[in-house]
């Protein structure tokens, strides 16, 4: 019988596929391999290398382990765009993404001035205060705050009409049940934000896509929707419009507003976004008794630590606050409370600022690793919209994006109605470190350019 030493690697040989892959790792850190680069098939990786195909399976699962490439059996393996785990040769395999998916920005730098504005309401006298039973209508000093956040373009809304929920999402959700019955319609862009949908079916309400152009919602398109079968209401978003980052310009708004008056219609004006863009005066400026506008703190301060705000003209006030209470809604006293102090202390606009800036340096490094594809965005956005080249879909990108360790948002998520969804993808700038961002951007623009076939099987 043949000793079984005779076939074993000279003593040591079994760390060589460290080794290599050590090299490769080197060059990944270097920037002598990009992020979204194919890696080749393992057995044309042996043949360049001079090495067995067990040893070239070796390297590949030892870079996967350090979590600096991804790769399925049949699809390839491509260098990630994600950072490592922080301390590779003790972890698992990487699954953290790039995420370019959510519009998540921690307050950063700015944590110890939210941290002392809520150490102030912990104080004895305050916390006493925050922890008594709360209504959505908060108090006069919280209304006059709100009120103040929310105001733009030369507009500001009534103190006495803003009311509190505990995010955006359920001042949008409140605003709808308020507005539309169960199995009633409402009027939404072509293409709208996500939660949206899942309110809707939730509340039981149709939604009805109507057509937008460069400028925002058709009211020609509004109308035809209402004659064709009549609306209850209108959800839209005139300004940095989520996905598409455009914004309504006045002459539209004044349209818009116009064919509530002609059809009778309340609409819900989703203006979360709108604190980047502080210029445009909101349609509810135009048509102040059909509009509820809702705005919230999340996207200035952190998702963790918001509160949603719903501006309601007099005839609406009511409904709106009995939708708050009765969904659950609205707002507890330490919320209100902590956001109070925020918006008295100034933390909120200088983070508003701080925003623009870090949204403005974010859409300049989009502009720059994506020159060349048709990209529209709004300097102030913390998003774009991407529409990809041929052959490529969304969903395929998608998928293709996720096997990089990158996180992006296809357009069938932003749908109103299953089906027809554009060759596009939403890329959501400001989750990612800046150096993150544009190595993230760079694995994408590359993808794009190689085409579904060159990143499918090998």
């Amino acid at each position: 019988m043949r000793d079984r030493s005779e076939t074993r690697p000279p003593e040591g040989r079994m760390e060589d596929y460290r080794a290599i892959a050590d090299g490769i790792a080197a060059d990944i850190a270097a920037g002598r391999i990009r992020p979204g680069r194919r890696l080749p098939p393992q057995r044309g990786f042996a043949r360049e290398r001079g090495i067995a195909p067990s040893t070239a399976a070796r390297v590949y699962r030892e870079l996967a382990r350090r979590g600096l490439v991804t790769g399925e059996v049949g699809r390839g393996t491509y260098v990630r765009a994600g950072r490592p785990p922080a301390d590779p040769p003790l972890a698992e395999p990487g699954g953290a993404l790039v995420d370019l998916e959510l519009n998540y920005l921690p307050p950063g730098e700015w944590g110890g001035r939210v941290a002392a504005a809520v150490g102030r309401v912990l104080r004895r006298g305050a916390l006493e205060a925050a922890l008594r039973p709360a209504g959505a209508a908060g108090g006069p000093a919280l209304r006059a705050a709100a009120a103040g956040v929310a105001a733009r373009g030369g507009w500001a809304p009534d103190p006495e009409g803003a009311l509190f929920a505990g995010n955006g999402r359920q001042a949008i959700a409140a605003a709808l049940s308020a507005l539309v019955p169960t199995g009633g319609r409402v009027a939404v862009e072509n293409l709208t934000y996500p939660v949206v949908k899942g309110i809707a079916a939730r509340l039981g309400i149709t939604l009805v896509p109507v057509a937008v152009d460069e400028e925002g919602m058709d009211p020609g398109a509004l109308r035809r929707a209402h004659r064709s079968a009549p609306l209850d209401a209108v959800y839209l978003q005139p300004t940095l419009h989520n996905p598409l980052g455009t914004t309504m310009p006045p002459q539209r708004r004044a349209r818009i507003a116009g064919a509530l008056e002609e059809l009778d219609l309340y609409a819900v004006e989703d203006a979360i976004y709108a604190f980047l863009k502080p210029g445009p005066e909101p349609l509810a400026a135009r048509a102040p008794g059909r509009v509820v506008l809702v705005d919230s703190l999340s996207k200035r301060v952190a998702p963790g630590l918001t509160l949603g705000i719903a501006c309601a003209p007099p005839a609406l006030r009511g409904r709106v606050a009995a939708a708050l209470r009765s969904g659950a809604w609205a707002a507890t006293g330490f919320a209100q409370e902590a956001a109070a102090e925020l918006i008295a202390d100034g933390a909120v606009g200088e983070l508003e600022r701080a925003r623009r800036e870090t949204a403005a340096r974010r859409q300049a490094i989009a502009a720059e690793r994506l020159a060349g594809f048709d990209v529209t965005a709004d300097a102030g956005a913390f998003h774009c919209w991407w529409r990809l080249p041929e052959p490529w879909r969304d969903e395929p990108f998608t998928a293709a994006a996720a096997r990089l360790g990158i996180a992006v948002s296809p357009a069938s998520a932003f749908t109103a109605v299953r089906g027809g969804a554009p060759p596009a993808v939403r890329l959501a700038l400001v989750a990612p470190a800046e150096e993150e961002l544009a190595s993230a951007l760079d694995a994408l623009a590359h993808l794009a350019r190689t085409g579904p076939e060159e990143s499918g099987p090998d």
